[in-house]
């Protein structure tokens, strides 16, 4: 073989294309990083000043590439309650961040702790072991400051959420931050292009080396590319830093010293396959409120934030309910009997709205017959959907920082409310290889999310207690059919692109895949930087926690892959 250096030099700029590597060739490297999305890339980031050798392997190129996002496809056993596997990620330089809403908000201290009425809860750190890493990944997610209540982020006062409402099950004061949305890639493609770090695209790992006596990777790993490239990386330590649900296919891909995958000896791998629980339902009358706001507020440094109602802890321990968040949302879209211009405007323009957004907006198939009402709408409505248009315009399509959804104020203060809450982990929630194979001869992967009947009382505890509160402050109403809350659960299935659990942390060998420090049970120098690592998924959107678990790891992996070789191993080249 050629071996081939990672350093910087003339003829090998920090991005580079994989199918200029020589044929054949061993790249040699202290850390091999896989996935450019927003994990792999503050890695990488985080790493550029302590002298090691880093290379970054990308799938994609820097544009989309359907050949690229067609290894992704792949099976779900029920497609009522799993999109395609090939949606909500993107395969490609930035990741997923090129497609993401930018909604932040950090885990809750609740999140980490054994809870004996969620099964399998509990992280082997706690939230103190994150917060440190939380405002620096606030600011690469370019959410402003780590401040995420009302009093922490703004000095003037706030208008109140739901006026007279004070509840000691339910909170109005924490935020949720929103990012530009920042694309990782193009966001931070110079300070990588500056190195040290040598990113690779289109450069696809296809296999690990085995780890000889479940301890230590020592040969290399493959990688090849679509244009029929191949070469190999030799590390001192790997790094995936791909999604939920490819880091699955990766590890059980790489056959391991046990033969059924990397990581898989006890066949944990794959299993407690997590998302979020969510839908929209009821009627929400809040005209006995003294005052209503929904809306976005804008923080000093410019930052989109708003308030939500959130399950207190306490609640959540007294229900046996896992953690759930509510927000006031606008009518159903798909029904024209709204009366908005705004709303059937956007109906109207279902066909050109992108499939991971449509599912949310639009849900099922169209109302039969709407077409003429809600053109109707938007004639009648025509001067507030000129408006609004005009300010979307200005506001979100124009805007670096964008306007983060579409806010309605209904005139009457009736509102549907908005879920989204934790998913209880689940063993035969999993995701396995299947017998088709891609165009690299990878297997492709089956999913088969699951729910718990704890998911269903989560989400019915939780609308209860709410509506109770309501009614005791006396700000209003909250009208649902509670038979239908597992429909509406349902009726969204796994919540798009949060893949979650797959390879989670945790003590035990027996139940979880990597350790504390996110490295492999069975593997020393093998770590996972995603997602998968959750051993629950509270009610946050995982992307800050993401990026703050991979600026933990970075610190790890400074403190020992820069320490004298002879402590980490000499077998280590």
């Amino acid at each position: 073989m050629i071996a081939a250096s990672p350093r910087h030099t003339a003829a090998h700029p920090m991005i580079e294309d994989a199918n200029r590597i020589p044929a054949g060739s061993t790249l040699h490297a202290d850390l091999c990083i896989v996935g450019a999305g927003a994990a792999g890339i503050s890695l990488a980031l985080a790493l550029q000043d302590c002298g090691l050798d880093v290379v970054l392997l990308e799938s994609g190129a820097e544009r989309p590439d359907a050949a690229a996002q067609a290894l992704y496809e792949g099976t779900v056993a029920d497609a009522r309650l799993h999109p395609p596997p090939d949606h909500y990620r993107v395969r490609r330089f930035g990741g997923s961040t090129t497609l993401w809403g930018g909604r932040c908000m950090p885990m809750d201290a609740i999140d980490f702790e054994r809870r004996d009425y969620i099964a399998h809860s509990g992280w082997p750190i706690g939230l103190d072991g994150l917060l440190p890493y939380y405002p620096r990944a606030n600011q690469l997610c370019e959410a402003g400051d780590f401040a995420y209540t009302v009093d922490t982020a703004f000095k003037r006062p706030v208008r109140a959420m739901i006026g007279g409402f004070e509840s000691e099950a339910f909170s109005t004061d924490t935020l949720e931050r929103f990012s530009c949305p920042t694309d990782f890639g193009a966001r931070y493609r110079r300070r990588l292009e500056r190195g040290p770090a040598r990113v690779l695209l289109n450069a696809n790992l296809t296999c690990l080396a085995n780890a000889p006596n479940g301890q230590r990777l020592s040969g290399p790993a493959q990688v090849r590319t679509l244009a029929g490239n191949h070469f190999a990386v030799q590390a001192r330590g790997y790094v995936l830093a791909t999604g939920g649900l490819e880091v699955a296919r990766l590890l059980l891909a790489s056959p391991g010293a046990s033969g059924r995958g990397l990581g898989n000896a006890r066949d944990v791998v794959g299993r407690y396959y997590m998302s979020h629980i969510a839908g929209t339902l009821g009627t929400a009358d809040l005209s006995h409120a003294s005052s209503v706001w929904h809306g976005y507020e804008i923080s000093e440094e410019g930052v989109y934030c708003r308030r939500r109602l959130a399950l207190r802890a306490p609640a959540q321990r007294a229900l046996q309910a896992g953690n759930f968040i509510a927000r006031l949302h606008h009518p159903r879209i798909p029904d024209p009997g709204h009366g908005s211009g705004i709303l059937s405007a956007l109906y109207l323009a279902r066909p050109i709205v992108p499939y991971e957004y449509a599912k949310r907006l639009y849900g099922d198939a169209p109302e039969r017959g709407a077409t003429l009402a809600h053109l109707r709408n938007v004639v009648l409505d025509a001067p507030g959907t000129a408006a609004f248009l005009w300010n979307w315009l200005r506001r979100r399509t124009l805007a670096e920082r964008k306007f983060p959804s579409i806010i309605m104020r209904p005139k009457n203060l009736r509102f549907s409310l908005d879920f989204h809450a934790e998913q209880e982990p689940n063993p035969l929630s999993r995701v396995k290889l299947g017998q088709a194979v891609d165009a690299l001869g990878m297997p492709r992967i089956e999913i088969d999310w699951r729910y718990t009947e704890r998911d269903v009382r989560t989400v019915q505890s939780a609308l209860a207690a709410l509506a109770q509160a309501f009614e005791q402050t006396g700000v209003g109403r909250f009208d649902y059919a509670p038979g239908e809350v597992e429909a509406e659960m349902t009726r969204y299935g796994a919540y798009g692109g949060h893949h979650l659990g797959t390879a989670r942390m945790g003590t035990d060998p027996a139940h979880s895949v990597v350790d504390a420090q996110c490295r492999l049970h069975e593997a020393d120098n093998v770590y996972i930087a995603s997602a998968a690592v959750f051993p629950t998924s509270s009610q946050a959107n995982p992307t800050l926690t993401l990026v703050a678990l991979a600026l933990r790891l970075a610190d790890h992996l400074r403190k020992t892959y820069t320490a004298p070789r002879a402590t980490i191993g000499s077998d280590v080249p």
